[in-house]
């Protein structure tokens, strides 16, 4: 179930009212309870049974894809990871639009993924949806804001509490709050399974 935002002039966050549907809300609770009484507890190592809960929900979540115990997913069905992909403990992955995660890509301890912001010349705050996307290789370092709309490209760091409103160019390092580039990076190839 893809989240999709009310329109803010009948349904207006300003005033107190839901910004999603009554069925998304019912989703979100019941995927919060699961995660609190099943996940949230569970000792590192466990990936694949997160893996199977986040399925449960409609994430697309590779085999091989690694998610930590106290990580923050607001709907697993907006959730895409490939293959050795990882979100490491304390991440928020705020989808209420889509974000994909490619093949080791990392997002490292309390880095946030924010794909919702809200239109701020709107008098009714009118809630917006921007996909995020993180490329293969990439690495959004800890505690660094990925905001709505942007994309990381292949192999591109987000330094430490750097902050992203802009797309990241490939092999490229970030850093700083607005997030300007440092150097490129020196570009790889995956290693192989079991290195």
């Amino acid at each position: 179930m893809t989240a999709k935002p009310l329109d803010a002039t009948v349904a207006s966050s300003v005033v107190g009212a839901p910004s999603f549907s009554r069925a998304n809300r019912m989703i979100r609770a019941l995927w919060y309870v699961v995660w609190l009484l099943l996940a949230s507890w569970t000792p590192p190592p466990l990936h694949a049974w997160r893996r199977l809960l986040l399925q449960l929900f409609g994430a697309r979540i590779a085999s091989t894809a690694r998610i930590y115990r106290s990580v923050n997913i607001w709907l697993p069905s907006n959730l895409v990871m490939g293959e050795h992909a990882v979100m490491g403990p304390g991440v928020t992955c705020y989808c209420q639009g889509p974000i994909t995660i490619g093949d080791f890509a990392v997002i490292s301890q309390g880095a946030h993924l924010c794909a919702g912001t809200h239109d701020v010349d709107d008098p009714h705050f009118q809630l917006i949806a921007k996909p995020i996307r993180i490329e293969p290789h990439a690495w959004i370092a800890a505690e660094a804001f990925v905001g709505p709309g942007v994309t990381a490209g292949e192999g591109a760091v987000l330094g430490a509490r750097a902050v992203a409103f802009r797309d990241l160019e490939a092999w490229t390092i970030y850093v700083g709050n607005p997030a300007k580039p440092l150097r490129k990076r020196k570009q790889f190839t995956a290693p192989a399974a079991g290195h």
